[in-house]
């Protein structure tokens, strides 16, 4: 399921640009339009908190992650800007549903296996963004419309979704919804923004990578997606190795070393916009956001004022509005002033990782 939702996110950020340039929009315009994703996820807090609670995240989930390849195909469909805005609407609160069921069933797997296993759900997810991109790929090379693509995409996902949910953890509820939507304790907000600014990064790179190689690297069609792919690759790497890294040097150090290797990294493809550096530095951005949001996602479950799910829910979504929040201010910044410009403010949030973990009360 993590894996599938990776995918459809990972198919459309692959299209983007293709996207982009069949309907005529500047990347100021863009930047616009991307805010219809946020929009789509502020209007899914208080359904996705009271279906998950009603229903639980199994059913949610199911649904959700249905919709999610439904919506896909409408973005890969649509003829005219305010078509793609109602479709990113609805697959961003398709997103957001998906996120928080399938972190929810998360937890309750990490405690069957008694060990932190987070990241490597994350990792699954970030192998899917890889497979997505190298699929992209193919698919742009052989002059495959985007309908076309999304709906093999969607396909794939209904496939995975009969077949894994006899799998998942039944926790429908049996009546008592509760409260829809609860306001996290102060620890729990402080975990949320902590994610925010790592997700606002990777928002950043899944939807601005090809674009910022593109113009300013200047790298030829056949490299556009290499900052991208590379960044992918660490990330996944990374996730597959952070548990181990987290246990041996603390959640903190993890976290701080995190923030560093992605300013670093943002630093270095802006200061030397060429293939070989801006590939080195996408792949530290990816060794740097690897971690963070699993780390922090479990770090939630731990909370002591709230539910594994309800924790796990409210630092989601604060987190996941940061992935939505990031790539539309980028394009806005780029029409302000550069590409290049607006690379250096995702390296400022890269570093507000840094300070908000070393003022943090962590491990």
């Amino acid at each position: 399921m993590f894996f599938m939702t990776g995918l459809c996110f990972a198919s459309w950020a692959s299209r983007i640009a293709t996207i982009q340039q069949k309907l005529a929009l500047t990347d100021a315009a863009l930047g616009g339009v991307l805010f219809a994703l946020p929009v789509g996820l502020m209007l899914s807090l208080p359904f996705s908190g009271w279906a998950v609670t009603k229903f639980g995240s199994k059913t949610l989930l199911t649904i959700a992650l249905i919709m999610y390849g439904v919506f896909l195909i409408g973005l890969g469909s649509v003829t005219q800007p305010y078509q793609l805005i109602l479709c990113l609407v609805l697959f961003g609160f398709a997103g957001n549903a998906t996120n928080i069921s399938v972190n929810t069933q998360a937890v309750a797997t990490e405690k069957v296996y008694k060990k932190p296993i987070m990241a490597s759900f994350h990792g699954l997810w970030s192998l899917a963004g890889f497979a997505g991109a190298a699929i992209g790929t193919l698919m742009i090379g052989q002059n495959i419309l985007p309908a076309a693509h999304f709906m093999f995409i969607a396909t794939l996902t209904l496939i995975t979704v009969i077949i894994c949910r006899q799998y998942l953890h039944n926790d429908n509820s049996t009546g008592d919804t509760g409260p829809a939507f609860v306001i996290p304790d102060r620890s729990l907000v402080g975990l949320g923004i902590i994610a925010f600014c790592s997700m606002i990064c990777e928002g950043a790179m899944f939807d601005w990578s090809v674009i910022y190689f593109k113009k300013i690297v200047l790298a030829e069609k056949a490299w556009v997606a290499a900052g991208y792919t590379a960044f992918m690759s660490t990330m996944a790497t990374g996730r597959f190795i952070a548990d181990w890294f987290a246990h041996k040097f603390g959640l903190k150090r993890t976290l701080q070393l995190s923030g560093t290797l992605t300013t670093i990294g943002l630093l270095i493809a802006v200061l030397f916009p060429v293939l070989p550096a801006a590939i080195g530095g996408f792949m530290l951005v990816g060794f740097g956001v690897s971690s963070v949001v699993p780390m922090i996602y479990s770090a939630a479950a731990k909370s002591k004022t709230m539910q594994p799910g309800a924790a796990i829910a409210a630092v989601s979504t604060i987190s996941f509005a940061g992935f939505l929040i990031g790539p539309p201010v980028i394009g806005f910044l780029a029409g302000a002033f550069t590409l290049r410009v607006s690379f250096i403010f995702i390296a400022l949030m890269g570093a507000s990782v840094v300070v908000l973990v070393s003022r943090a009360k962590l491990d």
